[in-house]
């Protein structure tokens, strides 16, 4: 059963880690391949399944380590619609992969009920189209349409929350807050910046935070960044409104461009030391701020480094 979806934990003061980088991780240091960066096609192989859960369990470890909260993300990135004919999957099939991966991350939440705080299970979805290259605009009712599809499916299972990740525009994370509204399941939206802290739309940071609030009556749970290095946004951070809605980033390792990383065969991890001293800067200058993840490039070192800088 879904835990904490009447009342977030995260909405309190607690620091909650997530993950880093699972895709990168799986890809480059341990040799998996993954099309499409289809993560959830993993689960159907012993081997990959056996993979994913030990990553998990890593940093399962370190928040019982650092008396922290987790955030579990499910594989179910581009489990929709969009990629069904990239991937050769039925409409049925990606519904038994979103509640295949919803009960994949709730038995590995069950090994480590010995964690003091909360284990939030989060429904990972994705744009509708290329994350750094959108194919095309998408209106908030065509949105609010397409996504209803896997957000219902994903409330049919345990998680207790939904964070639709790498957004790069607003009316399609405004569709996407109505539909999880539509099925009372709380939704965090994340969006992806580029090196100058704008949406690729051109947008600002801040307005399309205020753009999706007043189009939503403020109906996500909270706001995130992610696929970003902090040196492209940490600085926009003011003691503002806006900005206040921003709970949590899981940022890039690297400072290079999402041109740059998608041209390059090799892996930027940037420098994990360095890494969470700035999330240690951010912490210190927007206290706001408490669920710290990675995104690109990251791994458990860089999430290790993020834990004991803020909490040494």
């Amino acid at each position: 059963m879904a835990l904490y979806r009447n009342q977030l934990p995260q909405l309190s003061d607690t620091i909650f880690l997530m993950p880093a980088g699972l895709e990168t991780d799986l890809i480059y240091n341990q040799g998996f391949e993954i099309p499409g960066f289809a993560t959830h096609v993993l689960l159907k192989d012993p081997m990959g399944r056996n993979a994913i859960a030990n990553y998990y369990r890593q940093y399962l470890a370190l928040a019982r380590e650092q008396n922290m909260g987790i955030v579990l993300d499910t594989q179910t990135w581009k489990a929709h619609m969009h990629w069904a004919g990239e991937q050769g999957a039925t409409e049925e099939e990606l519904h038994q992969a979103n509640h295949e991966s919803a009960a994949f991350i709730a038995g590995i939440r069950d090994e480590f009920s010995d964690i003091a705080k909360p284990i939030v299970l989060d429904g990972i979805v994705g744009p509708r189209g290329d994350c750094y290259a959108p194919e095309e605009e998408i209106a908030a009712f065509e949105a609010e349409e397409y996504h209803a599809k896997q957000i219902g499916w994903l409330a049919e299972t345990e998680v207790d929350m939904i964070t639709a990740a790498t957004l790069n525009q607003t009316d399609e994370a405004i569709g996407i807050v109505r539909a999880a509204q539509a099925v009372d399941l709380p939704v965090v939206i994340s969006f992806t910046l580029e090196t100058d802290g704008n949406l690729q739309t051109g947008q600002s940071l801040a307005d399309a935070i205020v753009a999706v609030d007043e189009a939503t009556d403020s109906g996500a749970a909270y706001f995130m960044v992610n696929c970003t290095h902090p040196d492209h946004f940490a600085h926009l951070l003011e003691d503002r409104v806006w900005a206040r809605r921003i709970k949590g980033v899981f940022c890039n390792a690297s400072r290079k461009s999402h041109a740059e990383l998608e041209a390059s065969d090799t892996l930027d991890d940037g420098n994990p030391v360095e890494f969470g001293e700035q999330h240690k800067e951010m912490r210190d200058r927007s206290p706001w701020i408490n669920v710290f993840g990675g995104c690109c490039g990251c791994d458990i070192r860089h999430v290790t480094e993020i834990a004991h800088a803020i909490i040494p």
